[in-house]
């Protein structure tokens, strides 16, 4: 859900097809291209377009909404797939009982679809889904959102030395140098300016 996939791209041509339907329409007119004007939409196939077009909207939204996060994803496995099996049961089910050749298609398309997603979603096994939970847990972002928020209702600067959130960074830096560091035989956690030039293992506040 990271990439940009063959769902968005297909997304993407239909809208921009349709958009451009009027525009088409009047350069078939033109006399040069008389063979090409039985190749212009009916009515029909655009009502098929706009219905495949809502089909794919919710591929393109998770897919859009995952690639722009900067902060950890893995945890929004569940939810963006219970999301995606919601919406092909709606639509399979709108086109359960229809006989119409293109809406017959377009439910075996997404019964496909349906399938592949189930197949992925089956891999969640009790170790994986623990690897889920835990990065939920171990989110740091989420936690330095909800510290940054408490300095701004009290007009005060993250970046203070006081605030909030910075007290809650020094704490978690400690902690991963201390604890986990120190067991793992880890690369000490170092202070941004600190971090020599040839050292080719970030520290844990370089590496955001």
């Amino acid at each position: 859900m990271d990439m940009k996939t063959h769902w968005k791209s297909t997304l993407e041509l239909l809208e921009r097809a349709h958009r451009l339907r009027e525009f088409t329409r009047e350069s078939l007119q033109n006399p040069k291209y008389p063979d090409y004007r039985p190749l212009f939409t009916t009515q029909d196939e655009g009502t098929i377009v706009k219905y495949v077009m809502e089909v794919l909207r919710p591929f393109q939204y998770w897919t859009l909404w995952m690639s722009k996060r900067h902060t950890v994803t893995l945890h929004h496995f569940i939810t963006v797939h219970n999301d995606m099996f919601d919406h092909m049961d709606g639509v399979m089910g709108a086109l359960a009982k229809k006989k119409t050749a293109w809406k017959e298609d377009l439910f075996f398309a997404v019964k496909l679809a349906r399938q592949k997603l189930s197949k992925y979603y089956a891999e969640v096994t009790p170790t994986t889904g623990m690897l889920l939970i835990s990065a939920r847990i171990l989110d740091h972002f989420r936690k330095l959102r909800s510290f940054r928020k408490w300095d701004k209702g009290m007009d005060i600067n993250p970046d203070d030395k006081t605030s909030y959130t910075t007290l809650n960074q020094e704490a978690f830096l400690k902690y991963v140098e201390n604890e986990y560091c120190a067991k793992h035989r880890c690369v000490p956690v170092n202070k941004l300016e600190t971090v020599p030039s040839n050292n080719l293992v970030p520290s844990a506040t370089a590496s955001g």
